[in-house]
């Protein structure tokens, strides 16, 4: 148990604390390969939690992050996340792009993501483009719904695009953008 605390910490001394205080066979090597290894591992760090907006919140203005965000507020603008996460408290009154969304609250704009789920307490006013999709019984949604086997490519074309959208069919619509 000493041994591993040692082995994760950085520095140079572990060569030789690997020699004079860990023979064990099972430990040496990990002493000697650890200085290689554990190099990668703190350069991938753990995935911080997911940023909460807590129910009192009240945001005016665009969200945008890599990382998660789970709303329980209020939101007037639009969020980009990897993974956003709507409470059933919260409201989003704007676009909300992510590769994961989950509504249990309320949105009134367009969502679009890889995977969009609608539970049964979610309230969604607006388009929703996406490349999966599952709605339980019981959520309310006004709307169209689009299937895209890329919906985050299509940011550029964000308020245009239920009039430029509808002549051209999906397929053609990322080969006249690009």
């Amino acid at each position: 148990m000493f041994s591993k605390s040692k082995i994760n910490e950085p520095g140079p001394k572990q060569a030789g604390a690997a020699d004079s205080k860990t023979e064990t066979g099972a430990d040496a090597p990990k002493a000697g390969s650890s200085d290689k290894s554990s190099m990668p591992l703190t350069s991938n760090k753990p995935k911080p939690p997911a940023s909460l907006l807590s129910s009192d919140l009240t945001i005016t203005g665009n969200l945008r992050t890599t990382g998660d965000i789970q709303v329980e507020g209020t939101v007037h603008g639009d969020i980009r996340a990897h993974l956003l996460t709507v409470g059933e408290g919260a409201t989003i009154e704007g676009e909300i792009v992510a590769d994961d969304i989950v509504v249990t609250g309320r949105v009134v704009g367009r969502v679009r993501g890889l995977k969009v789920r609608l539970t049964a307490t979610a309230k969604v006013e607006g388009d929703i483009i996406h490349k999966t999709i599952a709605i339980e019984s019981g959520a309310h949604f006004e709307g169209s719904v689009q299937r895209q086997e890329d919906p985050l490519s299509n940011g550029g074309a964000k308020r245009p695009a239920p009039a430029s959208a509808a002549p051209k069919p999906a397929a053609s619509n990322g080969t006249a953008e690009a």
